[in-house]
C-alpha cells in the first residue's frame, strides 16, 4: 500500500508536535530569584543610636536669695550680653503674717526681753555700787601703804578687788546691751508685712547675663516666689551645639578616637557630619523595652558640618546618628542576605547563564546590610539573594525583575 507525500509529512508534522509536548511538560521550569552583583568599593560598620542635641557651655542663672523672682525683663530668643543685659529682677522676701500663736510667742519673747533687760540694769547698778567701794578701799590702802602703815600685800588685794569690780561693771553692760538687741529682734518679729517693706530701703536684686548668648529658657514668665538657687533662666550659644547619643558600653569601647558619625533625621535635607568628642567614663543601668538591664553611657560628638548646612537646628533636637566603627576604602563585597550555612563554611549561589552554581566562600567583616568577601568570588559576578530550599546546583534562575 502506498503512502503518499502529503501522508509522510503530516506523521511527521505530528511526531514532531507530540515530542514538543512531552519537552514542555517533562522540562523544569526556570526559578524566578534576585541577583545581586559583587562589587567593589567603601565598606563601613556603623553603630546606630537615637540621640539630641545640647548647647555646649549653658549658663544656669539661679536665685542668690530667698524672695519674688519680678516678671522677666527677657523673652526666650533675646540677645543678651555678658554683665550688661538684666536677665532676672529678684526682690528679698518680706515677713509674713503670724498667726495668733506665733504672735503670742512673739510678744512674750518680747516681754523676756524686756525683763532681761530690767534685770541686767540692776545688775549694772550693783555692780557700780561695788566697782565704787573696791575703788575707794584701793585708795585708802594706797595711802596707808605710802605712810608705811599698811602692808603692800594688803594693797595687792584691794588692787585686785578694784579690777574684778570694774570686769563685773563691763560684763553688765554688756549684758544690758546683748538685752537690747533681744528686745529689737522680738519688735521686729511683731512687724506686719507693709511695716517690713516701709523699712527697707533697697528694692530688689538685678542678675546680669554671665555671658554672651541667647536666652533659651525661662522657668516662668510671670512675677513668682523663688527660694535660694531656683533657676530663673537660661543662656547659651544655639551656634555652639554637640550630640550626645546614648549607646552600650560594649559598643562605646570599640569606637575610635575622633570617629566619624553620620548625622540622619534631623529634619534638613543633607546629612550632617560629625565626630567623636568624648564618651563619659562611668555607665549606668537602663532597663531596655524588652526588660532587659543594659549598661549604657552618652558619647559627646560636636558637629563639623558648617552651620549654614543646619540652619534652624536649635536646643534639645531629636538627631539620629550613624557611629563609624569601621572602614576600609576597597573592598570585595555581596548583600549578606546572599550568604547560608554550608556545614561549617558560608556558601553562595552564583549565576552563570541562567543556571546555578553552588560554591563556599570566605567572608570578613559584616555590617546590616554588606560583608566582605575574601575569597570565592570575583569581581562583576552574580549571586542570588534570598536563596530558597528549591534552588541547587544546576538549576535554571530566571531573574524576577525580567518576568
Amino acid at each position: 500500500m502506498a503512502y503518499s507525500k502529503r501522508t509522510f509529512m503530516l506523521i511527521g508534522l505530528g511526531v514532531a508536535l507530540v515530542g514538543g509536548l512531552a519537552f514542555v511538560s517533562f522540562r523544569e521550569d526556570p526559578i524566578p530569584v534576585d541577583i545581586a552583583q559583587v562589587t567593589r568599593g567603601p565598606f563601613e560598620i556603623t553603630i546606630n543610636a537615637d540621640g539630641k542635641t545640647q548647647v555646649k557651655d549653658l549658663f544656669e542663672v539661679a536665685s542668690p536669695i530667698a524672695g519674688t523672682a519680678l516678671r522677666s525683663p527677657v523673652d526666650v530668643g533675646d540677645p543678651v550680653r555678658k554683665g550688661e543685659t538684666v536677665v532676672a529682677v529678684v526682690q528679698p522676701s518680706s515677713s509674713g503674717l503670724l498667726d495668733a500663736r506665733s504672735r503670742l510667742q512673739a510678744e512674750a519673747a518680747l516681754q523676756e526681753a524686756l525683763a532681761a533687760r530690767h534685770v541686767a540694769v540692776a545688775d549694772l547698778r550693783q555692780a557700780e555700787e561695788t566697782r565704787s567701794f573696791a575703788q575707794s578701799q584701793f585708795e585708802r590702802t594706797q595711802q596707808l601703804v605710802e605712810r608705811n602703815v599698811a602692808s603692800i600685800t594688803r594693797l595687792e588685794d584691794d588692787t585686785q578687788r578694784l579690777a574684778t569690780a570694774i570686769a563685773t561693771v563691763e560684763a553688765a553692760q554688756a549684758r544690758i546691751e546683748m538685752a537690747d538687741g533681744a528686745i529689737e529682734r522680738a519688735r521686729a518679729s511683731l512687724l506686719d508685712p507693709e511695716e517690713t517693706e516701709q523699712a527697707e530701703e533697697t528694692c530688689c536684686i538685678e542678675l546680669t547675663a554671665p555671658a554672651d548668648g541667647v536666652i533659651l529658657s525661662i522657668a516662668a514668665i510671670s512675677e513668682r516666689p523663688v527660694s535660694i538657687g531656683a533657676p530663673l533662666v537660661s543662656i547659651g550659644d544655639p551656634n555652639d551645639l554637640e550630640l550626645v547619643a546614648d549607646i552600650l558600653s560594649n559598643d562605646a569601647v570599640r569606637l575610635k578616637p575622633d570617629a566619624l558619625a553620620y548625622v540622619d533625621r534631623w529634619g534638613g535635607p543633607a546629612t550632617l557630619l560629625a565626630q567623636l568628642d568624648r564618651i563619659d567614663p562611668k555607665a549606668r543601668t537602663k532597663v531596655s523595652a524588652l526588660g532587659i538591664e543594659e549598661q549604657r553611657v552618652d558619647a559627646y560628638f560636636r558637629l563639623t558640618s558648617p552651620p549654614q548646612e543646619r540652619a534652624n537646628l536649635g536646643d534639645e533636637f531629636s538627631v539620629f546618628l550613624r557611629i563609624v566603627e569601621y572602614r576600609a576604602e576597597d573592598v570585595m563585597q555581596i548583600p549578606l542576605s546572599a550568604v547560608f550555612r554550608s556545614g561549617d563554611d558560608w556558601a553562595v549561589f552564583v549565576e552563570i547563564d541562567g543556571v546555578a552554581e553552588r560554591r563556599l566562600v570566605q567572608l570578613g567583616r559584616r555590617n546590616g546590610q554588606m560583608t566582605e568577601v575574601h575569597s570565592g568570588l570575583e569581581f562583576g559576578e552574580h549571586v542570588v539573594t534570598h536563596p530558597s530550599d528549591a534552588i541547587a546546583t544546576g538549576a535554571t534562575l530566571v531573574q524576577r525583575s525580567k518576568l
